[in-house]
């Protein structure tokens, strides 16, 4: 998917039929490369975002509301004092590239009028916003500087005169005729796929939309140069020339394709797609309302994803640790276990004390706590007596007993706090959503596992909370599912009557499963569609025959000072289950 050419002229067309003449009333820098400008135009109040993402830059009117850090970056604190109270009088694209240009009029410091050029070059990772003087062309600032050392072709920096980004020797659409098309594919690689001929000659031109060319002229994207006879080039001419002309009159048809489930989106362009067969499409009546839509959802899902990581490595690391710690304890309960061999020891000693010698290092006794009263050798330190000896035993007997009750308790709570951690890795595996996340920070904070956020600066965005996973089962039974502990605690000590059934996976991390009774049976057929989904929201979602436990909701206890989603029960049975995510498709979620 790419912000190419094409969308550009389409948001130039939007954006100066939306804002020219507009007033800038306020400037933003929510993010280190990334504007709102707050714009009153034709009676109206517009946000427009101007991002110079290296992942996701972008231009379009926007209605999300972003927090904005206390303290301005500096190049906002620039940006006010030259745009800011200016009038919008030109919004305008060069050369069909993915450069915009804002010609902003306002007064300099001596009152008078100057008129300063915004640029905002969507160039992937070499993304910039530039402010320049119109008419000298001289640099004022940039949100990113570009000295010599990052390019030694092109510089960005105060002072220096403004160079549009070069053109790699390509063609303008609007000055290619067929005799020019013609040429330039008979003189293309012959072992070159079509859509790669096209995109890399043409300024503007995304693969998506070469492709598109390609199959409004009944070539498959798989073509190559040495497959075209006249006729197929002719009918390719004739399908760039039919979808130039409609962008050049600004007859446009904003588009999002779907996979086939609906949920992520495959592709994006300002003018209908039609290479993707079947697959759901949406349509937008404007380019502003489609890029929101797909760039929020992006951006969302980007931040998730990133802030999911930070989590997921923090939580491992912990994890390694107690796993370190259950080790160790576990070796430490083995040492302890031979405790029973001291007191023996010092049993023997004081039965025989007759029989040992001044500073005697050794001695060999029956022992008669065995039926054929084996002997044992016994080692003794020659400076105590033979009593000492006997109590230094019982003393390393007792030591050891105490510890073997403290090692014993300490395996509990480090097992514990080891599937607590497993069970918070595998949430954060199914987060989708950037709410489900902060919950789950939240939870860590107040375990002690991560510290609370201490960045000043910039003011926490209010989240929304997350809501646990509801299906309705094929007998019409309502299921719930917990998307991380805080919502499992919920389900099994709020939402659920004592007599609902509920469910976990048996000795392996996953949510709590909860099934609302109607009357005093719940059918076979929900059990088991409830267990699968159980087992598919688990560490085992990927294995088959996976065994679920359920009882009724009053068997279920959660100990007094226990890990959130940390429960007991009892009573309870099992069914083997494997995970299908087509289950999930066919039944009814309503959240």
């Amino acid at each position: 998917m790419s912000f190419d050419g094409v969308v550009v002229k389409s948001v130039v067309f939007e954006l100066y039929n939306l804002l020219n003449n507009g007033r800038i009333e306020k400037v933003h820098q929510p993010e280190k490369d990334e504007l709102i400008l707050s714009i009153r135009s034709n009676n109206a109040n517009y946000k427009l975002l101007i991002s110079a993402s290296s992942s996701n830059p972008r231009v379009y009117v926007t209605e999300e509301a972003k927090s904005n850090p206390m303290t301005p970056p500096m190049f906002c604190m620039l940006l006010r004092k030259h745009i800011q109270g200016g009038k919008i009088i030109d919004i305008y694209q060069s050369s069909m590239d993915r450069v915009l240009y804002f010609d902003i009029q306002s007064l300099d410091e001596l009152g008078i009028l100057a008129t300063k050029t915004l640029i905002v070059e969507i160039m992937g990772k070499h993304s910039n916003i530039i402010l320049i003087d119109k008419y000298s062309g001289k640099i004022i600032d940039s949100i990113k500087r570009v000295p010599a050392s990052l390019s030694s072709i092109r510089q960005v920096l105060p002072g220096l005169q403004y160079i549009e980004p070069p053109l790699q020797d390509k063609l303008l659409p609007n000055d290619i005729t067929k005799d020019i098309f013609i040429k330039l594919i008979k003189n293309s690689e012959r072992g070159m796929a079509v859509y790669k001929v096209l995109y890399s000659n043409i300024i503007g031109l995304s693969p998506l939309l070469a492709r598109e060319i390609c199959h409004r002229a009944n070539l498959d994207g798989s073509f190559i140069v040495s497959q075209l006879d006249t006729n197929m080039i002719e009918d390719l001419y004739a399908s760039f020339n039919n979808l130039y002309v409609s962008i050049y009159n600004n007859i446009f048809s904003p588009t999002i394709v779907k996979n086939k489930e609906g949920h992520e989106i495959i592709a994006f362009s300002t003018v209908d797609i039609l290479q993707y067969g079947d697959l759901p499409k949406v349509h937008y009546k404007s380019i502003n309302q489609l890029l929101e839509n797909y760039y929020m959802t992006r951006d969302k899902l980007d931040r998730s994803k990133h802030k999911a990581s930070d989590l997921r490595k923090s939580v491992s690391i912990k994890l390694d640790r107690a796993l370190n710690k259950l080790a160790k304890q576990k070796e430490e309960l083995l040492e302890a276990e031979k405790r029973e061999t001291f007191k023996i020891f010092g049993d023997l000693l004081t039965a025989n004390l007759h029989k040992i010698a001044k500073k005697q290092s050794e001695i060999t006794l029956e022992n008669y706590y065995t039926e054929e009263l084996e002997k044992v050798s016994i080692t003794l330190d020659p400076r105590l007596s033979p009593i000492q000896n006997a109590q230094k035993y019982y003393k390393k007997y007792n030591k050891l007993k105490n510890a073997y009750d403290l090692v014993s308790q300490q395996i509990v709570n480090t097992q514990e706090e080891v599937d607590y951690l497993e069970n918070v890795l595998m949430s954060l595996e199914n987060c989708t959503e950037l709410r489900e996340i902060e919950e789950i920070r939240e939870e860590l904070v107040s375990e002690g596992y991560v510290k609370r956020s201490s960045i000043k600066g910039k003011r926490k965005e209010k989240v929304d909370s997350s809501v646990p996973h509801h299906f309705i089962s094929s007998d019409g039974y309502d299921i719930f599912i917990g998307k991380n502990n805080k919502q499992n605690d919920y389900l099994t000590l709020k939402l659920a009557n004592k007599d609902d059934i509920w469910m976990h996976t048996k000795n392996i991390p996953g949510s709590h499963v909860i099934i609302k009774k109607k009357d005093n049976l719940v059918p076979q057929n929900t059990i088991v569609e409830a267990a699968k989904l159980a087992a598919y929201h688990s560490k085992a979602k990927l294995s088959s025959n996976v065994p679920v436990d359920y009882t009724e909701r009053k068997n279920v206890k959660k100990p007094s000072g226990s890990k959130p989603g940390m429960v007991i029960y009892d009573f309870y049975n099992t069914v083997y289950v494997t995970p299908e995510k087509e289950l999930i498709n066919k039944l009814n979620k309503i959240q």
